[in-house]
């Protein structure tokens, strides 16, 4: 958190998709937001004239706020949710200045719609590998932190959806989210949310190698094969498979953001015990 009680867009840039990132609450009013029906990657709107009703779902947090502009709205909600003992910023510029700086944006049109408690719901084939942890770990870190995932028998991932309002995913069918060509469900999603930043374009290749048997394609392709079956023979319960991957994820994640040039050289003289 700044000490001038904001934060520029590139340092909130290096928060979003980290395990620890801020929540990110978007207040731009409905005319503003209908204009431009896009989200920061993470972020979640909230009516700021309704605070009292979601304030307390953030005990415990911190965040970040997010209006057009970065002024008197998000200004005031973060100095309201302060004086409420939650750490809280503004986001400097607002949505205005993160769009000039051509940082990503989710269009909202692609979200399924959100359940009562205002979590998107996505459906997938049970027992995953690859893809069916790698997609909910993306849609967790940079669309909808609080994202449900269903996971049933492969023939009913389309009639749960519709059942219960969700998007399928990852399954041998015509929809939005699968296999197109050469790409994996990651790399659509990637590229359909435009979060194509060079960091996520190296982990969708390395995604991709491990998924589709190319692994060829990255070095770290091997790798990851060999841990995700290996969580896959851990866990006999999807969910509990599912968050041990998204910590998976968050390391390559990491790696591919901040580390490729970084090598480890066993010392000279010395053996390896």
């Amino acid at each position: 958190m700044s000490s001038l009680l904001h934060i520029s867009p590139d340092k909130l840039a290096r928060l979003i998709g980290t395990p620890k990132s801020p929540v990110l609450i978007d207040v731009r009013i409905d005319e503003d937001f209908d204009a431009d029906p896009r989200l920061i990657p993470g972020s979640v709107r909230r009516d700021y004239r309704t605070l009292d009703n979601w304030i307390g779902d953030l005990v415990g947090t911190s965040a970040i706020i997010i209006c057009q502009r970065g002024q008197k709205l998000s200004h005031g909600v973060a100095a309201w949710l302060r004086q409420a003992g939650i750490p809280a910023d503004s986001l400097e510029g607002g949505f205005e200045a993160w769009s000039a700086e051509k940082l990503p944006v989710v269009p909202v049109s692609l979200l399924p719609p959100r359940n009562a408690a205002g979590q998107t719901v996505w459906v997938t084939r049970a027992r995953p590998k690859i893809d069916r942890i790698a997609c909910p770990w993306l849609i967790r870190r940079f669309v909808d932190p609080n994202a449900l995932f269903l996971f049933v028998p492969p023939s009913e991932v389309e009639l749960v959806a519709d059942r219960f309002g969700g998007a399928p995913f990852d399954i041998e069918a015509d929809i939005r989210w699968s296999h197109r060509g050469e790409l994996c469900t990651f790399d659509v999603m990637v590229e359909e949310f435009g979060l194509a930043s060079e960091p996520l374009l190296r982990l969708a290749t390395i995604v991709r190698g491990a998924d589709t048997s190319r692994l060829d394609l990255a070095p770290e392709a091997p790798g990851l094969l060999a841990a995700s079956l290996g969580l896959s023979r851990m866990f006999a319960d999807d969910h509990e498979q599912l968050e041990a991957g998204l910590l998976l994820y968050d390391t390559f994640h990491r790696w591919c953001r901040d580390a490729t040039d970084e090598t480890h050289t066993w010392p000279a003289g010395k053996k390896g015990a």
